[in-house]
């Protein structure tokens, strides 16, 4: 067992307020607690990585993170905003977004509808045509049923519909499950295209070390529901992480 080290300071600059900032967080199923007392800051256009094996709590930060899973203790704030008491849909309004775990769009909706659930707190009728400049296979395919896309297509849907909402930090839980290795290449392009037009911060949880380091500014391994490694993307050491996923 490798030893659990402190987490590592942010990358925030003195005086900016982090996109997302997570203190003490505690998270439970019921009586068993899942989250042990996370320490988490984003900055402003960073992306960070949360990695780990299957189990280790990754996807209950997500959920938490997103007020679908409630906060034990701890606090969460979006751009200085304590969000922890709200509920998922005022934390979109508040500038979070999230893609889940299997992308759960809506099969027997059009692509266009399915990003159009997006826009519900923006306010706007319309799919923004910069969503589908972003993501022009979804234009060639507005009109065609979300189920009937294949796996890398659906999470673009996916990852269009959160943006819908225009958000300032994105969170996205296990986005290359699925996914042929050629088409995360490509997703992790996109992000960081993503990252650098809309200046958002990404969290993206993931088990697969290429694609961590192929995109994240700063990677964190997650064991036991604890923060056990962090690293800025110059300093990592691949053996270190990967020893941490090894089953």
């Amino acid at each position: 067992m490798l030893q659990t080290v402190p987490a590592a300071m942010p990358a925030t600059a003195p005086g900016t307020t982090p996109a997302l900032s997570v203190t003490s967080l505690h998270a439970a199923y019921g009586q068993s607690e899942v989250l042990h007392g996370i320490d988490l800051t984003v900055a402003p256009g960073e992306i960070v990585a949360v990695m780990g094996r299957n189990g280790m709590g990754k996807s209950t930060l997500m959920r938490t993170l997103m007020g679908i899973l409630p906060a034990k203790s701890g606090t969460i704030r979006v751009a200085g905003r304590d969000v922890t008491g709200l509920k998922s849909h005022q934390r979109v309004a508040a500038g979070l977004a999230y893609v889940p775990q299997g992308r759960m769009i809506f099969s027997t909706m059009t692509v266009q509808e399915n990003i159009e659930t997006g826009l519900t707190v923006t306010r706007e009728s319309k799919v923004p045509p910069d969503l589908y400049a972003m993501f022009p296979v979804l234009l060639e395919m507005k009109g065609r049923r979300g189920g009937n896309l294949s796996g890398g297509q659906q999470q673009q849907l996916a990852i269009a519909r959160a943006l819908a909402s225009r958000p300032g930090v994105l969170l996205l839980d296990e986005p290359t499950e699925g996914i042929q290795p050629s088409i995360i290449r490509e997703m992790g392009r996109m992000l960081r295209t993503i990252r650098d037009e809309r200046g958002l911060s990404i969290v993206v949880s993931e088990q697969v070390l290429s694609f961590a380091l192929d995109i994240a500014d700063r990677v964190l391994v997650i064991e036991n529901g604890s923060i056990v490694h962090e690293d800025a993307r110059a300093d990592i050491d691949d053996a270190t992480v990967a020893r941490y996923l090894s089953v």
